[in-house]
């Protein structure tokens, strides 16, 4: 297998620490969205979408999607386990997971699309779309800060799939230079210790 990655972008990179955490390791090929390579002829057959991560499996065939590729994964690396073990424990995970791929890398998207002058010439801004996703942002950190509480991860004893989303997304607002409430102290507390674990480094 092989995967297509541009590391700086939220959800390869919730895959890559998702695999560092599992100590699963796969050949790994950089394509820039920045420079084009996601758009190009070559790249648009492997997934017409144009977006990473892309998985090449060994029959040559390709799937994509962050999260199915963090399932496929998952079912083929199942210890130790990052999606929960009981039904309640895998829905709080995927609720976490969910808000966190939703309202924070969605809304940071939203956001940095139309307030940075990197997609001036590309997409029609609007600062009404970059405000309606702020108060978007503001609601899923909220409600994230809550569920976070004072666990040492972000939903439960043990990282899952919530804490590698988590952490792209404020990783992913950084970059953006998308300034976070400083009063959400559950998640300033979560992000500053999962920073130092290895699969972040």
């Amino acid at each position: 297998m092989k995967l297509y990655v541009f590391s700086m972008a939220p959800n390869p990179m919730k895959l890559l620490v998702y695999m560092k955490e599992k100590g699963i390791e796969l050949p790994l090929e950089e394509v820039s969205i920045l420079e084009g390579q996601t758009r190009t002829p070559e790249f648009l057959k492997k997934n017409p979408l144009g977006a990473v991560p892309v998985l090449e499996l060994d029959d040559g065939t390709y799937l994509t999607e962050s999260s199915a590729i963090i399932g496929y994964l998952e079912d083929l690396n199942p210890d130790p386990p990052m999606t929960g073990r009981e039904p309640l424990e895998r829905a709080r995970i995927r609720e976490v997971e969910r808000i966190a791929d939703l309202g924070v890398i969605g809304s940071v998207a939203g956001i940095f699309q139309n307030s940075s002058p990197m997609f001036a010439g590309r997409i029609k801004q609007s600062a009404e779309a970059a405000d309606a996703a702020r108060g978007r942002l503001a609601n899923a950190l909220a409600a994230l800060d809550a569920k976070v509480g004072n666990k040492p991860f972000a939903a439960g004893d043990e990282p899952t799939i919530a804490d590698c989303t988590l952490y792209a997304g404020l990783a992913f607002a950084q970059f953006a230079q998308v300034d976070l409430d400083p009063g959400f102290g559950n998640i300033q507390r979560w992000f500053g210790a999962f920073s130092k674990r290895p699969s972040v480094q």
